[in-house]
């Protein structure tokens, strides 16, 4: 939490409305949200932070329409996974109808065969309108630590 509120204290203030500056304090409080419930995971409580109509670009430009299909996703990638947040941003010029956030950090967590990872980069960028996630955009690491342990790729 002390990490958003720092990002937010960052943004703009003397130039952002309060308006503005209280769509950007929601925004980054239902992506948190979102992303603390979607880890557990528990993709129905997720989804309640989601527009009906939300499109998820996972990893390899993988398009997604629900928490329940990223969940899907990562069981078949990983034994476990977590994310360790780092800060998150917001872009400027927040508004109601629409504020960009990302959200930073690491992954750590076990691959299928149990050998244990961390510190896996991630950023994740939500588009957030009227209080819902309608857009969220996912790069990490992953691919290319699983070229390195075939023996494709050299970090």
């Amino acid at each position: 939490r002390e990490t958003s509120r720092a990002n937010l204290t960052r943004m703009n203030t003397s130039a952002a409305s309060p308006a503005a500056h209280d769509a950007a304090r929601q925004a980054v409080e239902v992506v948190e949200t979102y992303l603390r419930l979607h880890m557990i995971p528990d993709p129905d409580a997720a989804r309640a932070y989601c527009d009906p109509a939300i499109e998820i670009r996972f990893t390899g430009n993988r398009l997604m329409h629900d928490p329940a299909e990223a969940t899907q996703f990562n069981k078949a990638r990983y034994k476990w996974v977590k994310k360790k947040f780092g800060p998150t941003h917001v872009v400027a010029d927040a508004t109601e109808d629409e504020t960009v956030v990302y959200q930073t950090g690491t992954l750590y967590g076990e691959w299928l065969d149990g050998t244990p990872f961390e510190g896996n980069r991630y950023v994740d960028r939500y588009h957030v309108k009227r209080g819902k996630i309608v857009k969220m955009e996912v790069w990490n690491d992953s691919a290319e630590w699983l070229l390195v342990r075939a023996g494709l790729a050299k970090l």
